[in-house]
């Protein structure tokens, strides 16, 4: 009986040193000290510590819609606030270009006709300025073509990273939510804005066509939702890990 008591002890060690072990593989290279720079210098980051969340749209600016009454700029921000708080619990910075309905241009100036452009620029001026930081933009699609669906990601032609954050995300999806999506990942035009001229790992995420009345139907479902939240949030843990661990 004393030597089974020992065995237990002797086990609960070990399953408590690989649970730590897991932990600091998976969150410990994330909470190394990291250099301040500007993310417009030549200068490579230390570490990425700050994810920057953008929920496409907002205000004025609806975005795309579906028959069924969906308004992409709300399920934009739906996502993305879930999104935050996954990175959150976990242990990472975030940041969001905006946390209710609203567009980013400055009310102080001379906004008329200007609001759309001035928004751009605004979400741009964020993902410039914040040091060590990555940068997902949400958004849904559409298309006049109803069959469309599932699953696109745009990457800024400025940073090699952000193809590697596209793919992983691409990745993820398949693995854990749509295994027969084999669109590819699209390295962004001048036509995206924000990624065009994101200078730090950047990527748009189409999440799901609002066109195709299935999808938009999915939507409509705050679980379906989470899944879709849960995907980004995999690859980015996954992109932070493997970039940090380089780093190192």
């Amino acid at each position: 009986m004393k030597d089974i008591s020992y065995l237990k002890i002797l086990l609960f060690f070990l399953i408590s040193a690989i649970l730590t072990g897991l932990i600091a593989v998976c969150f410990g290279a994330l909470n190394l000290p990291s250099k301040t720079v500007s993310a417009s210098s030549s200068e490579t980051p230390s570490h990425y510590t700050t994810v920057i969340i953008d929920a496409g749209h907002g205000g004025e600016d609806g975005g795309a819609s579906s028959a069924c009454g969906l308004v992409e700029k709300e399920i934009n921000l739906d996502i993305s606030q879930t999104l935050s708080d996954m990175l959150t619990a976990s242990g990472i910075k975030v940041v969001m270009t905006r946390t209710d309905d609203r567009l980013l241009y400055d009310r102080n100036v001379d906004y008329n006709g200007r609001k759309k452009k001035l928004d751009l620029a605004a979400r741009v001026a964020i993902a410039n300025s914040t040091p060590d930081a990555i940068f997902v933009s949400i958004h849904m699609n559409s298309f006049t073509d109803s069959k469309y669906s599932g699953m696109q990601i745009w990457y800024s032609p400025n940073n090699p990273l952000s193809e590697t954050l596209a793919n992983s995300i691409r990745t993820q999806n398949q693995s854990l939510l749509q295994p027969t999506n084999n669109r590819r990942t699209f390295r962004a035009t001048s036509a995206i804005n924000i990624l065009y001229n994101a200078e730090c790992p950047a990527v748009l995420v189409e999440c799901g066509f609002l066109s195709n009345p299935s999808e938009a139907e999915k939507f409509k479902s705050d679980e379906y939702r989470k899944k879709v939240a849960f995907v980004i949030f995999c690859s980015i843990m996954d992109f932070l890990n493997a970039e940090n661990n380089k780093m190192s």
